[in-house]
């Protein structure tokens, strides 16, 4: 279910002062993001999150296309299982 159009897009106030203060730097580091519900805003483009996945934090550079969707959608939180082969015993 998405968010209703009244109430805008959801940001976390700390996430977009963060990354206005780092837009206007010359050394740019990567911004720490643990709100993986907010929402990736064209301010954002052609800057670098880490986006943290409950473990680690993933490393993300924000391109145009990201521009709408959400942090959490390009920092998987599950590890795919992949299961061994038996071999076969002579």
């Amino acid at each position: 279910m998405s968010r209703s159009i009244w109430k805008g897009i959801f940001i976390s106030r700390n996430l977009l002062n963060k990354a206005l203060k780092e837009k206007n730097k010359k050394n740019k580091k990567p911004i720490k993001v643990w709100s993986r519900k907010s929402t990736i805003l064209p301010q954002f483009i052609e800057s670098n999150f880490k986006i943290h996945n409950g473990k680690t934090f993933i490393p993300l550079c924000i391109t145009e296309d990201m521009v709408g969707h959400k942090f959490g959608e390009f920092a998987p939180t599950r590890v795919r299982c992949i299961h061994k082969k038996k071999k076969n015993k002579k």
